[in-house]
């Protein structure tokens, strides 16, 4: 009977042991995952501040280009007035009336009109550029030039 408690004793000691092993080994996994899961977080949160800084790197630009703009559009007309209140010559005066950027000959209330990306057709009637049968013959050869 004492074989039979001290192979008892024995065996609870084993099974002690053993469960403190595998009890570690689980607590080693989880302890992995709530690390990695912390780095994800820690990563979610970086990205996100970087988003909000180039949101706002990208907000200040375009406040800071619409300003620039408004300013280059001040001396420029600031430059046309003064040409005209101070320019004597009446040569130069008709040249820069006629000045083909549309920029110093114009008045402040006229509207100046963007660059088209297409040439205006002068017939309504007649075939655009882009139109598929444009550029050729009625048997659907190339025109010549």
């Amino acid at each position: 009977m004492t074989n039979l408690i001290v192979a008892a004793v024995v065996a609870l000691v084993v099974g002690i042991v053993i469960g403190l092993m595998f009890g570690r080994s689980g607590q080693g996994a989880s302890l992995r995952q709530r690390r990695a899961e912390q780095q994800v977080d820690e990563l979610r949160s970086e990205f996100t501040r970087y988003q909000a800084q180039v949101n706002e790197h990208f907000m200040e630009s375009a406040h800071l280009l619409r300003r620039f703009n408004d300013t280059y559009r001040d001396v420029n007309q600031h430059m046309a007035r003064g040409a005209n209140r101070l320019c004597n010559d009446e040569d130069w005066l008709e040249e820069l009336g006629q000045d083909s950027s549309g920029r110093l000959g114009h008045s402040e209330a006229e509207p100046s009109e963007p660059p088209r990306d297409y040439a205006p057709k002068s017939d309504p009637e007649a075939k655009g550029t882009l139109a598929e049968d444009y550029g050729l013959n009625a048997d659907g050869a190339k025109r010549s030039a």
